[in-house]
């Protein structure tokens, strides 16, 4: 057997070590983030308010009235899930695998894997999105904000949770029974992720046992399941969950605040970024050093659409009027954010792509043993991370729309107010027959746990995947790391970390 064919499976990797806390760690992620996902959409609804009342008041809280309160389904457990709901999401996926098979795209070489080997890809994601908006809009158009879409989404939203939960688990357990068919040398050019065969079953199936794994499937051809579920059903989802809320706000209110706008055209504006630099995901760590495990299924079906779209599901109830000031503002903080994270990014990739590149040749960089390259100057010598720096200032512009959060809903006030009336100095009116009263209350400020929630995550995210790619490059470059670490000292905002 070659040296390159014994590469591709490599047994359990000591140098490598555990992440995340070790099996402990998958363990406990594995099961406090789906119960987060839940408790984001049940703590704060339309029923009785942002965050609900009882959580105000600890002393007076019951089950029954937690229950109540929170819109727990009637039938338990069995509510949170829905035959018709898994159907009609299955036949989403589905849809977006026949997109990707049916639709023309632009086919890359990946970068070489351990073997030598490179796999191909076939990129279309941003094409296959704007397919789903037309027909959305094609819908929104013949329907307005009844059109079935849209409701769906709002009537069967913890359902929608349950079944990708359903479909991230079964990813991951596939995935992970699959890997142990991999063979050296294999024609396939399937190899086991570096850090996901310990040997330990809980780790190795939340962290990802095998780097690429891909199926093929009659009529759709063969789909490299990381990629697709990197940038397809949950990333549009996402954006189709933001419409959702916008077309509920109209249906409550006859109108549409401009945050829920400003929240919706910045994410999809950083969605459809995304979708349309697809080829760009093939020199991230996801798709170059992560196996597919749970931990990637779960992020990306999951924990990105639902808790992404918090702060515009707040909004569809409880809508924030900014005005021409708070908009300009949020405008130049987004505009800010983007143009740090698409300046950085496109620098890299350029350099990467053609180092003669007149936009980049000016660089200075430093060489290595391995053979790479290290840029030192431009945004990269401003820092090793300048485009975390970008996306988390773009994640302010996301919850600094909702303002000093929180709600409660008043029910049965015999008031007759105009239709449409939304906020004004007391709460929000929904209907002409004052039937439900939406104001803050004592909930003003309770609220921001929620909407602002994303913040603070994101900032957790990006620098524990930053100590990631420090420990990835560390092994890779060895001393060459350190001496880079001298030229570019800061690791993502010079002067503080």
């Amino acid at each position: 057997m070659s040296k390159s064919a014994r590469k591709s499976v490599l047994p359990a990797n000591k140098i490598h070590g555990y992440e995340f806390g070790g099996p402990l760690g998958a363990f406990a992620i594995s099961s406090a983030l789906p119960i987060v996902c839940y408790a984001a959409a049940f703590l704060c609804n339309e029923t009785s308010g942002c965050p609900i009342p009882s959580t105000l008041n600890p002393r007076s809280l019951t089950l029954k009235k937690l229950k109540e309160e929170a819109g727990w389904p009637q039938d338990g457990l069995l509510g949170l899930a829905s035959l018709k709901v898994t159907g009609y999401v299955l036949a989403y996926y589905l849809f977006s695998l026949v997109l990707q098979a049916a639709l023309p795209g632009l086919v890359v070489q990946g970068v070489q894997l351990r073997s030598g080997a490179r796999l191909e890809y076939k990129f279309n994601a941003f094409s296959s999105a704007v397919t789903v908006l037309l027909v959305a809009a094609v819908g929104t158009y013949l329907y307005g904000a009844d059109f079935a879409l849209w409701t769906f989404i709002w009537d069967n939203y913890v359902q929608l949770i349950t079944v990708n939960l359903g479909i991230a688990f079964f990813l991951a357990t596939f995935v992970y029974l699959r890997s142990f068919s991999v063979k050296a040398g294999n024609h396939h050019k399937r190899e086991l992720a570096l850090g996901g065969h310990t040997g330990n079953l809980v780790y190795d199936w939340f962290i990802g046992r095998e780097l690429n794994p891909r199926i093929t499937i009659p009529v759709v051809g063969t789909i490299d399941i990381k990629a697709f579920c990197e940038l397809r059903p949950g990333m549009l989802g996402w954006i189709l969950l933001d419409l959702a809320f916008i077309a509920h706000q109209y249906k409550l209110y006859g109108g549409i605040s401009d945050s829920i706008v400003l929240i919706t055209i910045f994410q999809s504006v950083y969605v459809f970024d995304a979708l349309w630099m697809e080829p760009s995901i093939l020199s991230t760590m996801d798709i170059t050093t992560d196996g597919f495990g749970f931990m990637l299924a779960f992020g990306d079906l999951v924990w990105l659409p639902i808790i992404y779209s918090l702060q515009a599901r707040y909004l569809a109830v409880y809508p924030l009027h900014l005005g021409p000031q708070g908009t300009l503002g949020i405008l130049a903080i987004q505009a800010f954010g983007y143009w740090i994270f698409r300046s950085a990014n496109n620098e890299k990739n350029r350099f990467r792509t053609d180092p003669k590149d007149p936009r980049i040749a000016h660089l200075q960089y430093m060489k290595t043993k391995s053979g790479s390259t290290l840029l030192t100057s431009g945004w990269w010598g401003f820092s090793r991370h300048p485009n975390y720096l970008g996306d988390w200032i773009m994640a302010w512009s996301y919850c600094l729309p909702t303002g000093i959060a929180g709600y409660l809903v008043k029910h049965g006030s015999p008031a007759v107010l105009p239709l449409g009336d939304m906020i004004d100095g007391e709460g929000i009116v929904s209907g002409g027959l004052l039937k439900q009263q939406v104001l803050q209350g004592d909930a003003r400020g309770w609220g921001m746990l929620i909407t602002y929630f994303y913040v603070l995550y994101f900032a957790i995210l990006l620098i524990h995947r930053e100590l990631r790619d420090e420990e990835a490059c560390e092994r890779k470059y060895g001393d060459d790391w350190e001496a880079y670490k001298k030229k570019v000292r800061w690791r993502i905002l010079p002067g503080i970390y």
